[in-house]
Order: structure tokens, then sequence, then C-alpha cells
């Protein structure tokens, strides 16, 4: 089985690498960010992506992201993204674009290396391996706040959007990039359901809500 792995950690991309070569698996590509991981499918076509959530520049959801595309554009590549987080929003729209070739499994929550390998068949088979929390977390997610659908680093943009900082405020205040923050805007526009509209400011209607907290 030929595999393509995406995770930005260096130690844990170099352990699931000798892990899986030690497990029989063809490991054809190791890539540290989501614009790589794409490339790499796209070059290599392998079975099966093994994809981290949160990848550089911003460390949010690119890698969910990227996994977006590859279900959407290299449907015959399954994909098993392995994370320490359950973004809610992105799981929910990679399940439902196919149930086969896909998993969601948690990286504190794997217990054994060859369950973790099993489910690695299971999925490049056109199988599912989801983590029972992720299940759970996506059950409830209709019936929390919007609000709750946010990330700590999220919820603290908001707050300075409330408090009525410029993009240009927001970054001298955290220390991000201007890039880094308009995509932390766009993510909780998102999250929130505020689409776009020429009818309304989603901005001030975010800064609303979250007052209304």
């Amino acid at each position: 089985m030929r595999i393509v792995i995406a995770e930005d950690s260096v130690l844990l991309r170099a352990g699931l690498t000798k892990l899986l070569a030690d497990g029989g698996f063809d490991v054809v590509d190791a890539v540290a960010d989501a614009e790589q991981l794409l490339r790499a499918v796209a070059e290599h076509r392998p079975d099966l992506a093994l994809i981290d959530v949160r990848m550089p520049p911003t460390h949010t959801d690119e890698g969910i992201r990227a996994a977006l595309v590859i279900r959407h554009q290299f449907p015959a590549v399954a994909v098993l993204v392995l994370s320490q987080y359950v973004e809610e929003r992105y799981a929910t729209d990679l399940l439902s674009v196919r149930t086969s070739g896909v998993g969601y499994l948690l990286k504190d929550r794997v217990a054994q290396v060859s369950d973790f390998l099993a489910a690695l068949h299971r999925v490049a088979a056109g199988g599912t391996a989801l983590d029972p929390e992720v299940v759970a977390q996506l059950l409830v997610r209709h019936r929390q706040d919007p609000m709750d659908r946010l990330t700590p680093r999220e919820l603290e943009v908001l707050r300075l959007m409330a408090e009525g900082r410029s993009n240009h405020g927001i970054v001298d205040t955290l220390k991000v990039s201007h890039s880094a923050v308009e995509k932390y805007i766009t993510s909780i526009l998102s999250k929130l359901d505020l689409p776009p509209t020429d009818a309304d400011h989603r901005r001030v209607l975010a800064v609303l809500r979250f007052l209304r907290i």
C-alpha cells in the first residue's frame, strides 16, 4: 500500500514513516504542510493520505481542508485524518462527501499500534475508521451554540474584534501575521454560520453574537 504522510512535527513525521515502513507500507512521501501534501498526492496518486489537521502556516485547519480537496479532486485516494483535535465543521464536510475510504482518529486515543495499522488497511480498502469521540462531537454539534465551535485562539480574535480592534491591531496584540488574522476571521465567520451577503456586515454580526454571551 502506497501512503503519503502530512504531519508538521518533524519527530512525529519521522516516527510515522518508520512505523508504517516497518508495518509493510510504502511511504512514497512525507511532507510538512498542506501545499506540499496536495502536490505529493497529485504526483504519486497514493492509495491513502494520512493527514494531520493543523499545519503551517496558521496551524488551524489547513490539513483537513486539504483532505477535502483530495476527496473531491482525487476520489480514488483514501483519506485518514490523524489529529489531536476534532474540527467539527470540516469533519462533517469530509464525511458527507463519501462514506467510503475515510477515517478520523485522535492521536491521544490510539492505544495499540496494531489497531492503528488495521485502521489504515480498512480505510484504504474502502472502509471507515472513526474514533468514538469524533462521532460523539459530531452528533452534538448541531445542538450546541455556534460559539462553542470556535477554538480558544478564534475566541481571542473575536474578543479583540469586540473591543474594536482592526486587523492591524489584532496583529500587533497577538504577534501573528496579517494573513493569519484574516484566516482566523474567515474561520470565525464560517463557524458562526455567517455567509457573505451584501445586506449585512458579517464582522458586526459576529461581534454581536459574542457580546450576547
